[in-house]
């Protein structure tokens, strides 16, 4: 009785599975790897990956999902166009016809392209994924492959993938392949990982080619660092800020330094060579600004603040790679048509030195630019773009008392006048040039005058306590009651003398380099003398007084 009973369930499932009303494909179509969602009724309940099986045309795929109403199954790497049978035990029952299309890439853009960049794959039968981020899943990962380098997917659709070319990556063939997702031989998860693997497209990688700034005012230094460019510039060898040529200071083979022009405009850096053009990238070409100048007045040496912004650097009209080479190229700033002294110029802050022979008058900020010759070279044309940042009137230091006229050491004495201006605290010796000597291991000298803001008394630099416009306070110095030496012999006592201001500064030199040697006025205050009054006690200096 137990036995047929056994053989009517039997007959009963078969009949039930056999006897399905429909099935329904979806998709019906698509690469390896597809994963395929077949519906219907009377599937049955999954028993084991022997006896629920679904073939494409005899292969065997995997299984993901078995339920009575629906299967979900991965398209097998060996699948072939033509019905998709459904198996439960003996009972076989076709759930519709699919057909495996080929992944096939249709065009690259750009088909030349630098390590690094973007690349876009247009073609078909991709799949809608490309899997798992992580390669050591069951189910494997579709990748994008550039001269056997894997590459980075980011974005993957069916008929276009974005990538991006790895840094290492040589020239050769695109290919896309889709990973298997295959069962082993008793139907269970997986076999090892196979690809359906597209045609070949090839792709062309140029040496990439960096450039900065990216921005600047006309006359900006701009370095081009890349490879192949020559070991020398070709006969047509050009680089182009919007479509107009700059002056080429430098070309090596793997450093191009260009000065934006004066006629440049916003828009595409390109380079010329040998028949070709390539573009860099895209340089803004920006306008000097200036918001305020600080302060109105002052004497000679006064440090006067020009605030805006796109200024610019000053030192580099030269053909290095660095961001400065000492070479203005015409930039600088003028008070009352006298060339100032560059103390600091940033690109949105600079700073100068009233010169020696300052004058009263307006205060212009100067960049200079140029256009090229028709080979490249400097220049068929020279300017100076101007802006005025304010006027300037350079006052005379006056004395007009300083109390009292004498005094002991470290006392202090008050001086009033006008027009003393700020007390610089900033030291240098003597040379602004300094700095370029050093860089140029090119002997050099200090000087005695390091100080641009002094008041003397008897010849000897005191302690300043304060320093306002209208009044100076100082410290009566010590060593005048000690004597002091110098080469040309000792002076035992200079308690005696005269109070004096001075006020220093250079010139720009003819060239329009930095700088003449340092300049002073000076305001004699009137007789000063120091008393004995301060001095160590005279038992100091016996045995009395020492300590034990």
């Amino acid at each position: 009785m137990k036995r047929v009973r056994t053989l009517m369930s039997v007959a009963l499932g078969f009949f039930l599975f056999s006897s399905v009303a429909h099935a329904e494909l979806f998709p019906s179509d698509g690469p390896p790897g597809t994963t395929v969602t077949i519906s219907g009724e009377g599937f049955g309940e999954f028993q084991n990956t022997q006896a629920n099986r679904v073939e494409f045309q005899g292969v065997s795929a995997l299984i993901q999902s078995w339920e009575p109403d629906f299967i979900l199954v991965k398209v097998p790497l060996e699948a072939r166009s033509g019905p998709v049978m459904v198996i439960n035990g003996s009972a076989k029952r076709e759930a519709g016809i699919f057909s495996v299309t080929n992944v096939r890439i249709d065009s690259l853009n750009p088909a030349k392209a630098e390590a690094g960049s973007l690349l876009t794959i247009v073609g078909e039968h991709f799949g809608n994924t490309a899997g798992s981020r992580d390669p050591n899943t069951m189910f494997g990962v579709n990748q994008v492959i550039i001269n056997g380098i894997r590459a980075e997917v980011r974005r993957w659709r069916p008929t276009k993938i974005e990538v991006l070319i790895p840094a290492n990556a040589k020239s050769g063939d695109v290919e896309v392949r889709l990973a298997s997702s295959d069962p082993l031989p008793d139907g269970s998860c997986c076999a090892p990982v196979e690809y359906a693997v597209s045609n070949a497209v090839p792709l062309t990688i140029i040496p990439s080619i960096a450039f900065d700034p990216t921005e600047g005012p006309i006359g900006s230094k701009v370095i081009l660092s890349g490879q192949g460019f020559g070991e020398s510039r070709p006969e047509d060898g050009r680089i182009y800020f919007g479509g107009k040529p700059a002056i080429i200071a430098q070309w090596s083979d793997r450093t191009i330094v260009a000065h934006v022009p004066l006629n440049a405009k916003s828009g595409s850096l390109m380079l010329h060579r040998e028949g070709k053009e390539r573009e860099i990238g895209t340089f803004t070409i920006l306008t000097s600004q200036i918001s305020g100048m600080t302060p109105p007045q002052g004497p000679i040496g006064t440090l006067v603040t020009i605030k805006g912004k796109n200024f610019g650097v000053y030192s580099e009209a030269g053909g290095t790679a660095y961001a400065f080479d000492f070479l203005s190229g015409g930039n600088g700033v003028e008070i009352g048509g006298v060339p100032a002294v560059i103390h600091r110029w940033l690109d949105e802050q600079i700073d100068v030195w009233v010169p020696f022979s300052a004058k009263s008058g307006p205060v212009i900020v100067k960049r200079g630019g140029a256009t090229p010759k028709n080979d490249g070279t400097c220049c068929d044309r020279q300017e100076i773009v101007t802006l005025k940042a304010g006027d300037f009137t350079v006052v005379q230091p006056e004395i007009h008392s300083y109390s009292p006229k004498e005094a002991g050491l470290d006392e202090v004495v008050t001086i009033t006048g006008k027009g003393f201006g700020d007390f610089l605290k900033i030291s240098e010796a003597t040379r602004l040039s300094l700095n370029q000597d050093a860089h140029d291991w090119h002997n050099y000298r200090l000087g005695q005058d390091v100080s641009r803001s002094e008041v003397l008394v008897n010849g000897i630099a005191t302690h300043v306590e304060s320093w306002t416009d209208t009044e100076i306070r100082i410290r009566v110095p010590r060593r005048p009651a000690f004597g002091f030496g110098n080469p040309e012999g000792f002076e035992p006592d200079v308690t005696k003398g005269e109070l004096i201001l001075k006020r220093g500064s250079w010139d720009m030199l003819d060239t329009g380099e930095c700088c003449t040697p340092k300049k002073y006025v000076t305001i004699v205050g009137g007789p000063f003398t120091i008393l004995q009054r301060g001095l160590p006690d005279k038992d100091y200096w016996n045995e009395k007084g020492r300590a034990q």
